[in-house]
């Protein structure tokens, strides 16, 4: 018996990393992450976890599933809400989570991870935050190079943290300009401002992604921006093409560069199974100061 569950526990692991593996290789190829690849892997990890149950005739198993799948998808939910990362991000968080819902202890692979006090799904997500963080640092100044932000202006390079100068990074390096034309499902739409009333009628009818906003300022009354990463639907794509070509809007608008956050992801993952929660290095390392 221990053996039949170690194999499928081996089986959840590799099936979860191909799966991953997939999902990032379409987020760098064309920045979205099929729903059918994270259906298809959520799938399987509620059908593997109910075999699991049935063979051991413990309902641990998938109740364990659901569980992690559903405090998974609420947690990274809100964090989507908050522009962390994108709505395929939440699906594969949740799928990773539906499949291996706890600690990973496999005397054949000799893996004994370190744990930590949350579930094994927040490991992941943990670990892919502090293994992206380095590289989105090295993106951004790979970014500001390459556009020359800084220019000859030796004051600003001198004041580079100031909160000011922070913000102009951002703006500068982190968003471009797109024609109407090449918008694609996916995209995070910026500000943009507008007077015309009937903009306002009908991307409200859409009850997409995409919201309306009253203005501060003084020479415009409204202004559209998308409310998540979750980024243009299809339809809110479709909307503003036919709204361009009526002159309705102009033939650009500013959209964020995303940044590729899916391969973190993998390897969050890939250090979960074989190593465990990176976090617990600080732990330890506070414990041992204190």
């Amino acid at each position: 018996m221990i053996m039949i569950i170690n194999t499928i526990f081996l089986i959840q692991i590799a099936v979860t990393i191909l799966f991953s593996i997939l999902a990032a290789f379409y987020d760098i190829k064309s920045s979205i992450v099929p729903n059918k690849l994270n259906f298809s892997l959520l799938f399987f990890g509620i059908v593997s976890n109910l075999i699991l149950s049935v063979i051991t005739n413990n309902i641990k198993y998938i109740l364990a599933s659901f569980i992690s799948m559903l405090i998974t998808y609420v947690i990274t939910y809100m964090m989507w809400k908050l522009n962390i990362w994108g709505g395929g991000d939440v699906k594969l968080f949740t799928a990773i989570a539906t499949v291996i819902p706890s600690g990973i202890n496999i005397n054949i692979l000799n893996i004994f991870p370190q744990l930590s006090i949350y579930p094994f799904s927040f490991s992941v997500v943990v670990n892919s935050i502090l293994i992206a963080f380095p590289f989105l640092v090295v993106f951004v100044t790979y970014l500001v190079f390459k556009n020359n932000i800084f220019g000859n202006n030796i004051d600003f390079l001198v004041n580079i943290f100031n909160m000011d100068s922070l913000k102009y990074i951002k703006d500068s390096t982190l968003n471009k300009f797109v024609l109407i034309d090449d918008l694609k499902e996916g995209m995070i739409v910026n500000d943009y401002y507008f007077n015309n009333e009937d903009i306002v009628e009908l991307l409200r009818n859409e009850n997409g992604n995409l919201k309306i906003y009253k203005s501060s300022r003084d020479d415009f009354k409204f202004y559209f921006k998308s409310q998540s990463a979750g980024g243009l639907t299809n339809r809110e794509v479709w909307q503003l093409k036919i709204m361009n070509s009526q002159n309705i809007i102009s033939d650009k608008l500013s959209v964020k560069i995303a940044f590729p956050f899916t391969p973190a992801i993998l390897f969050g993952l890939l250090t979960a199974i074989f190593y465990g929660d990176i976090m617990m290095i600080f732990v330890k390392n506070i414990v041992l100061v204190v």
